[in-house]
C-alpha cells in the first residue's frame, strides 16, 4: 500500500478529469460529506468541552461542593463543626452559612431569592464569589448597615443598581405554625454578581451576622459549606466527614442541585462519538460508490497497466490509494474548517444573535447565557484520524474488484 509507484497513479487518478461526469459529481459530494461531518463533530465536542469548563469555572467555583446542614434546628456552635470538617485530607475549605427564602421589592416589582449570609473571609476557602463581584463592594460587605449584594439577573429584574434601596420581605419564624407578617427589612444594593447564568437570576449575599439577626438564630448556622480537592468524589467525601462529626446533619453535595447537568453534558459527548462515526460513515459509503464507478470509468487504463505486468496487488493498492486520498483531503479540509469555527464560536453566536435580535441561551433558565467552545486537540485526532480509516476502509471492496478484472475482456469490449 505505501508502494511509491501506487501512490502516484493513485494521486494521478484523483487529480485526472473524470470521463464520466457523474463520477467526477459522486466524488466531490463524498469529499465534502467527509468534510462537513467531520467539521461539525469537531464544533459539538468543542461545545461540549465549553460547557463543561463553564460548569466548573463557574457553578462549581461558586456552589459549595458539600454541605453539612442541620436537622430541624441550626447547627450552634459551628466552629467544631468546621474544625473537624477540614481535618479530613479532601477538604480544602469550610466556611459557615445562613439560607432562608425571601420576597424582595422594588416598587411594584417583586422578586423570590435565595438569601445566603455568609463570612466573606471564610467564604473565599470554598468559593470563587469575589471572582464575580466588584472587589470594592465584597471587601464593603460588613454586618450591621443591612448591606445586600445581588445577582445581576435579580438586579434587572427589579431595576436597581448600586446604591439603591429595597425591601426584602423575611419569613418570620412560628413554632406554632400559625401565620404570621413577615418582616419588612430595608437593605441596600452595594454591589452585583455578574455570573452570566442561572444563578445571576436567583441569588443574594448578605453578611452572616446579618442573616441570622433576620432570622434571629443567635450563634448558630444553617450549615457548613465545604470545598473539596475532587469534585466528582464530593458526595463519598462529605460521607467520609459526616461519619466524623458529634452533630446530625444532612449531607448534601453539588450532585444533587446540578448533577445533572455534568450527567447531561457526559451523555451528550458519548452521543456526539456515536454521531461522528455514523455520520463519517454515511459520507464514506459515497467513496466505495466513487470507486466502484472509477473502476468501470478506468477499466481500459487498468487492463493496459496488467498488459504492463502490473500485479494484482499493485491494482489495489492504487485504487486504495485514490480513495484515501479524497477521505484525507475531506478529513484534513474539514478539521481546519470546524477548528476554525470552534475557535470563534461564541463570538459567531453572538454576532448570530445581536443580528436577529434573539438570545439562544437565556440566563434566567441555563448555567450560561452564552454559547461556550473550547477546542481540544486531542478530539480535532480523534476525527480526523477516524475519518481516514473509514475511508480507509470503505475502499477495500472496489479496490478489490479492481484488481480481479481481466484485461482480455476489458480490451475485447473496446
Amino acid at each position: 500500500m505505501f508502494s511509491p509507484l501506487s501512490l502516484f497513479i493513485g494521486s494521478r487518478f484523483s487529480r485526472a478529469k473524470q470521463r464520466n461526469k457523474l463520477v467526477s459529481f459522486i466524488s466531490v459530494s463524498s469529499t465534502l460529506g467527509i468534510m462537513i461531518g467531520v467539521a461539525v463533530i469537531i464544533i459539538g465536542l468543542s461545545a461540549m468541552n465549553g460547557f463543561e469548563r463553564e460548569l466548573q469555572n463557574r457553578v462549581l467555583s461558586i456552589i459549595p461542593h458539600a454541605e453539612l446542614e442541620g436537622v430541624k434546628e441550626p447547627i450552634e456552635p459551628w466552629q467544631p463543626v468546621v474544625d473537624l470538617a477540614t481535618k479530613n485530607g479532601h477538604v480544602l475549605g469550610a466556611a459557615p452559612y445562613v439560607r432562608f427564602t425571601a420576597l424582595l421589592e422594588r416598587g411594584s416589582k417583586l422578586k423570590a431569592v435565595e438569601i445566603r449570609g455568609i463570612e466573606p473571609e471564610l467564604e473565599q476557602h470554598v468559593s470563587s464569589l469575589p471572582n464575580f463581584i466588584d472587589e470594592n463592594a465584597w471587601q464593603a460587605l460588613k454586618p450591621g448597615a443591612h448591606q445586600l449584594i445581588l445577582g445581576k439577573g435579580v438586579a434587572d429584574t427589579l431595576g436597581v443598581q448600586a446604591g439603591d434601596w429595597v425591601t426584602a420581605l423575611v419569613p418570620s419564624e412560628n413554632s406554632e405554625l400559625k401565620l404570621k407578617a413577615p418582616q419588612r427589612i430595608r437593605m441596600q444594593v452595594t454591589g452585583l454578581l455578574s455570573l452570566g447564568g442561572q444563578i445571576d437570576h436567583g441569588l443574594a449575599i448578605v453578611p452572616l451576622l446579618d442573616a441570622q439577626t433576620y432570622l434571629k438564630l443567635g450563634n448558630g448556622v444553617s450549615g457548613v459549606a465545604l470545598k473539596v480537592d475532587d469534585v466528582l468524589n464530593a458526595r463519598a467525601i462529605v460521607r467520609e466527614v459526616g461519619q466524623t462529626l458529634p452533630v446530625y446533619v444532612y449531607l448534601k453535595s453539588w450532585t444533587q442541585k446540578y448533577g445533572f447537568l455534568y450527567r447531561d453534558i457526559q451523555l451528550v459527548r458519548a452521543i456526539m462519538y456515536l454521531v461522528m462515526v455514523l455520520v463519517i460513515g454515511v459520507a464514506c459509503f459515497n467513496i466505495v460508490s466513487t470507486l466502484m464507478m472509477a473502476v468501470k470509468d478506468r477499466a481500459s487504463d487498468i487492463a493496459i497497466l496488467r498488459t504492463m505486468g502490473a500485479s494484482d496487488s499493485l491494482v489495489k493498492r492504487i485504487f486504495i490509494w485514490h480513495g484515501v486520498l479524497s477521505g484525507v483531503f475531506g478529513s484534513i479540509a474539514g478539521s481546519l474548517l470546524g477548528s476554525f469555527i470552534a475557535l470563534n464560536l461564541t463570538s459567531i453566536m453572538k454576532g448570530i444573535e445581536s443580528l436577529i435580535g434573539h438570545q439562544f441561551l437565556s440566563g434566567d433558565i441555563y448555567f450560561v447565557d452564552f454559547l461556550p467552545s473550547q477546542l481540544e486537540w486531542g478530539d480535532v485526532a480523534v476525527v480526523t484520524v477516524t475519518a481516514v480509516v473509514l475511508s480507509l476502509l470503505a475502499t477495500w471492496y472496489p479496490a478489490r474488484r479492481a484488481s480481479r478484472l481481466h484485461p482480455a475482456t476489458v480490451l475485447s469490449a473496446k
